[in-house]
């Protein structure tokens, strides 16, 4: 149980929301911790997505298929939240699934239960309202940067900001997390130099 409260603890730390005592031992209660291995799926596309999972420890992959493409929607590691959002909220089946990329460690954060402590006290909705404002920002940064940024500029902003990401994940799930093709990744990973960076 007590690391199930320094991870209470520091999902609060990370969202800037202050649960008093009693209601960070109550969201700590909820978590449901899970060790999954590489490969290993905590949604599947098509079922609704009763969890927000925090990364303790690894990899986590979300992706959504297009015809015969895989998409990589979103990468997660140590600290950042997974949810897909609109199966979350709406519960309807999720179009997005999530796999981990390596060995990991995420806590469920149960819809239900966390629904129900948000009708008792207003804290947990001051923490639903903070974790789904952050997974909307960055949605929404994505999408400019998809926008308006060319291929090196995504790479390179994605290296300074975000270097897990480049460094652990496979090629190819860089490659289309970053709207590009491996081929043309692998070309502004060559032409990058110490001073891009």
């Amino acid at each position: 149980m007590e690391k199930k409260r320094d991870v209470a603890r520091e999902i609060c730390r990370s969202y800037n929301v202050a649960l008093s005592p009693e209601n960070l031992e109550k969201f700590a209660e909820i978590l449901l911790p899970r060790k999954l291995l590489r490969g290993s799926h905590a949604l599947m596309e098509g079922d609704v997505c009763d969890y927000m999972y925090y990364v303790e420890r690894g990899l986590v992959l979300q992706y959504y298929r297009k015809g015969k493409l895989t998409v990589s929607e979103y990468i997660a590691h140590e600290g950042d939240m997974v949810i897909c959002i609109e199966s979350f909220f709406q519960r309807q089946p999720s179009k997005i699934a999530i796999v981990m990329l390596e060995p990991s460690v995420i806590y469920g954060i149960p819809h239900d239960e966390l629904f129900e402590l948000a009708s008792q006290s207003y804290e947990f909705c001051q923490l639903i309202f903070a974790i789904e404002q952050r997974s909307l920002i960055i949605s929404q940064q994505k999408a400019d940067v998809i926008r308006f940024e060319s291929a090196k500029e995504r790479y390179l902003r994605t290296l300074k900001e975000n270097p897990d990401i480049v460094r652990r994940a496979p090629l190819h799930n860089v490659a289309s997390y970053l709207q590009m093709t491996p081929e043309t990744l692998s070309r502004v990973r060559g032409a990058t130099t110490e001073d891009d960076i």
